[in-house]
């Protein structure tokens, strides 16, 4: 039977705390659409009537394992140098981790997501719970640990660069599968379309994924660097979505067009690999279905290049640019796969508007994750990604920026 509220180590139940007033030193950025008890079921009648928003998904269902945490974000003028005494400009705190991120960027965008995660009964824990649960985002398979602690984060972001410097403090004990009984997982993938893992909590991020596979639900892993235990993941993994240096660390290819090359030559069952890129967008390798046994083969980079020569230079807001399908694009000294290649291109935000870039990669799954429920062709879904992350990146924090499905940002990539 499904839990109603998330599970203490000893068994029993955790009462759901109430939101969190939010503190700031200076006067908080706006959050758009501040969530409430009902803030879901408005966003779903206000999209409904709305002629500009497609329909929801008919299966909205997604499940996330991994980090749910509490980020103290300070705003400094400059990054401070060693031994340097600086004040910062602003503070906030708000909830962080890359699953609580990434789902809470789904759940704004009209999906249901589930959330398996591990925090203390303190108040970075309860803080973590409540957000999650004002954004619609379902904590029922939360474990709570009457001792211990939850994990949180110092953000520092750099005014002047447009950065941020993070100091993880992990939670403490930490979750093992143990934590998570059979008909609580069996639960929490009843329904599921999809599963998107962040490599925290290997050994048991690893049952929940040997559990979706045998239930032939597709898994999305977010790879943000070589984690204990992401290979095996990684083997059962349908989707992957990588951070910039992913790609070459994992493979040591020389380049990221041939590391995404190797990736798909190294794990068989991907239908697909994206390294997001930052300011300069994000490239996509796509497996083929049918081999292009008669064609050509076509070296990735000499391939990126002529993407990259097609790119309209005075577009302001995400392009998508692909090659030709079924392609056989091969990689010096790694390897040839039938595929295509795309490459699309970040918003330009005005640097006045640029406030924070923290949780810009969660934010890009979050759309990815329901552009897959939506059934988005990757030219649709690249652009839609890109736009979220941008949108988002104009607030302090990774969460108060993330748009939701009305937001009029988002109307040129639903159609």
């Amino acid at each position: 039977m499904m839990k109603l509220t998330p599970t203490l180590s000893d068994g029993s139940h955790f009462p759901l705390p109430l939101p969190p007033r939010r503190r700031y030193l200076h006067p908080p950025y706006p959050r758009a659409g501040m969530s409430s008890s009902s803030s879901s079921s408005q966003t779903e009648k206000a999209a409904g009537a709305s002629p500009s928003v497609p329909p929801l998904p008919t299966n909205r269902i997604v499940l996330g394992c991994g980090a749910a945490s509490v980020d103290y974000l300070a705003t400094v003028a400059a990054y401070p140098k060693p031994d340097d005494k600086i004040r910062s400009t602003s503070l906030k705190v708000d909830g962080g981790g890359n699953t609580g991120n990434a789902l809470t960027s789904a759940a704004r965008l009209g999906l249901k997501p589930r959330i398996i995660s591990k925090v203390a009964n303190d108040a970075h824990g309860r803080n973590a719970l409540s957000e999650l649960q004002a954004d619609g985002v379902d904590t029922s398979y939360m474990v709570v640990s009457e001792n211990g602690n939850s994990p949180f984060t110092y953000v520092i972001v750099d005014n002047q660069t447009k950065t941020r410097t993070c100091i993880f403090t992990p939670g403490y004990p930490g979750m093992v599968p143990e934590d998570l009984s059979k008909s609580s997982l069996c639960s929490a993938l009843d329904g599921a379309s999809l599963v998107y893992l962040d490599g925290r909590f290997h050994e048991t991020a690893l049952v929940v994924a040997e559990e979706a596979s045998r239930r032939k639900i597709p898994i999305l892993i977010d790879a943000e660097r070589k984690r204990e235990g992401l290979d095996d993941l990684l083997n059962l993994a349908t989707y992957l979505v990588c951070s910039e240096k992913f790609p070459q660390a994992w493979t040591a290819a020389p380049s990221i067009p041939s590391a995404l090359a190797s990736i798909l030559l190294r794990l068989p069952n991907i239908k697909f690999v994206i390294a997001t890129l930052g300011d300069k967008g994000c490239i996509m390798l796509e497996r083929s279905i049918n081999e292009a046994s008669e064609m050509e083969e076509t070296n990735v980079e000499s391939l990126l290049e002529s993407l990259r020569q097609k790119v309209d230079r005075n577009a302001t807001i995400p392009r998508c640019i692909s090659s030709k399908s079924s392609l056989i694009v091969s990689a010096d000294g790694i390897g040839a796969v039938s595929g295509r290649l795309l490459m699309c291109t970040a918003e330009i935000v005005p640097p006045l508007e640029l406030i924070d870039t923290t949780g810009a990669g969660d934010a890009f799954i979050g759309a990815v994750l329901y552009a897959l429920c939506a059934g988005m062709p990757p030219e649709k879904m690249l652009p839609f990604a890109s736009q979220v992350a941008a949108v988002g990146c104009r607030a302090l924090g990774a969460r108060s920026g993330l748009p939701r499905r009305t937001d009029p940002r988002l109307a040129p990539f639903w159609h």
